[in-house]
């Protein structure tokens, strides 16, 4: 082991009580995120204890040059997987000094909808399933593929094994681990349809931690791709023509979904998102118009459609759901590059709060 490495790898807990906390916020763009570390007297195990920190955010893109500090609000802990011992990783969102919430912070509305007494009372499950795509870092193009060219079709890469068919899979079990070992509840993971292209579910989990939890796993992942030197990409269509798209495929369900007579409630609930199509749409993730054409596994974008076991439609229901008469259904129209706030607490609000 070099030295540098054996520098990184220091465990502090033998010198000291002292703690590295590594503040992660949500960019300018809405999907950047941003990240930095300061040291804390010691241990820390809820959000609450942390202080609040500020940056830059005229250097964001979010605050002008002449008013810029933007203010931290820790609202989440996981173990770092890169320091380990004691050392956090605090997801935030971010507020004016007079605690407004700024533009981008969506966090802070899925709160209000995730702490309404109603949503509380049904308890709402998500498990996201996140795509993505692997870059070669100076050519922007999937790992694995040729240089100006082009792989074989589609079909083999699918939860595929081999150097022919899988690529990245380092990249893909380091992050698998990570995030367990960071307490983020990933279910699994597998090769897409498209080389080059990968998917990992997180949850179950209840309410806004779901989303808390995509946003870090987002930024392990992003860590893990810049130690190996590749670019990460939730571009929703990244390559042009016959290839698949990329999405974040979003499983719901409610407590009175799980119960019995549940799938009558399930059908009410998708009936409210047909009505509501137009508004998820455009809050479901940028270029997603390249991605939902009808072909590749997706329903056209103006066109909404439900069925059982149907990948080609906007929600799917699962043959269990239906056989059992309770249970989930899955959004699939949420594109890779989505914010996990607005999409988990727009389903949360369109199926309990709103009424038509």
């Amino acid at each position: 082991m070099s030295a540098l490495a054996d520098l990184i790898n220091l465990d502090l807990s033998d010198s000291t009580d002292q703690i590295i906390a590594e503040y992660i916020w949500i960019g300018g763009s809405g999907l950047d995120m941003r990240s930095k570390a300061r040291t804390l007297a010691g241990p820390v195990k809820d959000p609450s204890e942390l202080p609040k920190w500020n940056y830059d955010g005229s250097s964001t893109g979010q605050a002008p040059g002449d008013d810029s500090e933007v203010i931290l609000y820790p609202q989440a802990i996981f173990k770092d997987p890169f320091r380990r011992g004691n050392n956090i990783l605090v997801m935030c969102d971010a507020y004016t000094p007079a605690g407004e919430p700024i533009p981008t912070n969506k966090r802070h509305a899925a709160a209000k909808i995730f702490s309404d007494p109603n949503v509380v009372a049904e308890e709402t499950w998500y498990g996201i399933e996140q795509e993505y795509t692997l870059l070669q870092k100076d050519i922007k193009w999937p790992v694995g593929w040729p240089v100006g060219g082009f792989p074989g079709p589609q079909g083999p890469y699918y939860c595929g094994i081999g150097a022919d068919k899988a690529f990245g899979r380092d990249i893909v079990d380091s992050h698998y681990k990570a995030c367990l070992y960071a307490g983020i509840n990933v279910s699994g993971t597998n090769g897409e349809v498209m080389p080059g292209q990968w998917e990992f579910q997180v949850g179950p989990t209840v309410g806004i931690a779901a989303a808390d939890q995509v946003w870090v796993a987002r930024y392990i992942l992003e860590r893990i791709t810049e130690l190996a030197g590749v670019v990460l990409s939730l571009d929703p269509k990244p390559i042009p023509g016959d290839w698949n798209g990329a999405g974040a495929h979003t499983n719901y369900s409610t407590k009175s979904m799980r119960e019995d007579g549940g799938y009558e409630v399930i059908k009410k609930a998708i009936e409210k998102l047909g009505l509501r199509h137009k508004e998820h749409i455009a809050a479901y993730g940028e270029g997603n118009e390249r991605r939902l054409t009808g072909k590749h596994e997706t329903a056209d974008i103006n066109t909404f459609l439900w069925g059982v076991a149907n990948r080609g439609a906007s929600i799917r229901v699962g043959r269990d759901t239906e056989k059992d008469g309770k249970g989930y259904f899955e959004d699939r129209r949420p594109a890779s590059n989505m914010d996990p706030y607005t999409v988990t607490s727009m389903i949360a609000e369109s199926t309990i709060l709103w009424k038509p």
